[in-house]
């Protein structure tokens, strides 16, 4: 049964501060939805940031 679905939204550049100033960086939105009633939130957490990592080292996955 189908119990989550992961949205990807389009890529845009944005200004994020790295702690001295402004930086463009690319910025991808996700939206992430699960029944709860087969997914504990805190295992939608934990996929979320274990994705987040991986799109930050896109290298890590392509190895």
């Amino acid at each position: 049964p189908e119990v989550a679905i992961l949205g990807v939204a389009r890529k845009r550049i944005a200004p994020l501060w790295d702690g001295e100033a402004f930086q463009p960086r690319s910025v991808l939105p996700l939206s992430l939805s699960y029944d709860h009633r087969a997914i504990d939130g805190a295992e939608g957490v934990r996929f979320v940031v274990y994705l987040k990592s991986l799109l930050e080292d896109i290298g890590r996955v392509l190895l």
